[in-house]
């Protein structure tokens, strides 16, 4: 009675209908709202209780023809509606991960742009022509990723983190960190001996 009061008739049936089509899709997925957009299944793993929004899109794009796992979820993952995760090499999304809508994770980039190496892009080649560059990416267990975060390549989030909304992350976020803004920083971290979160100062 409760689940009609909280989705109502029409609602209970897109549930239903979700509900159903989900164990074609991920059979140890707790529930995918669709529509959904998955490119390379066979390079996509899924741990228990997986949950996605509306809209999700997830692609797993090798560079050559492989059946090693890209994409690769563990138990007890929510994501919601609008999340974009694409690996061409891997993507690590550990368990107990929260991420909010309109998310943005990928170990892929269009060129090189490293002042470090020679072989960075020219301008002058368009932008879709550019060879592709990898870096893995991991995200830890207990993470929480806030409304449209943007993860790229070469980062690893700390076990406990929590990246605020609209954060670009592009260095790794240490353990137990709470990191906003563009790139984003850690403001502050949970100290395990006064049990609570304490401020970063500049």
């Amino acid at each position: 009675m409760n689940f009609f009061r909280k989705y109502g008739f029409s609602g209970s049936l897109y549930i239903f209908y979700c509900l159903v089509r989900t164990k074609f899709v991920f059979a140890n997925a707790r529930l995918i709202r669709f529509p959904i957009d998955i490119r390379g299944r066979k390079n996509i793993s899924v741990g228990k209780n997986f949950t996605t929004g509306r809209g999700c899109r997830i692609e797993a794009l090798p560079a050559k023809n492989t059946n090693d796992t890209l994409i690769e979820i563990g138990d007890d993952v929510q994501i919601n509606d609008y999340v974009h995760i694409t690996a061409t090499l891997s993507v690590k999304i550990k368990s107990n991960v929260l991420i909010a809508g309109k998310v943005y994770i990928s170990d892929t980039g269009h060129g090189s742009y490293n002042e470090l190496y020679n072989d960075a892009s020219h301008p002058s080649v368009a932008p879709a022509q550019r060879p592709l560059t990898t870096n893995p990416v991991v995200i830890e267990e207990n993470v929480w990723l806030g409304d449209s975060v943007c993860v790229l390549p070469g980062v690893t989030i700390g076990k406990g983190s929590i990246i605020g909304a609209n954060a670009v992350v592009t260095k790794n976020i240490p353990p137990q960190s709470i990191a906003v803004g563009i790139p984003a920083k850690v403001i502050k971290y949970f100290d395990e001996q006064l049990k609570q979160w304490v401020a970063v100062h500049a």
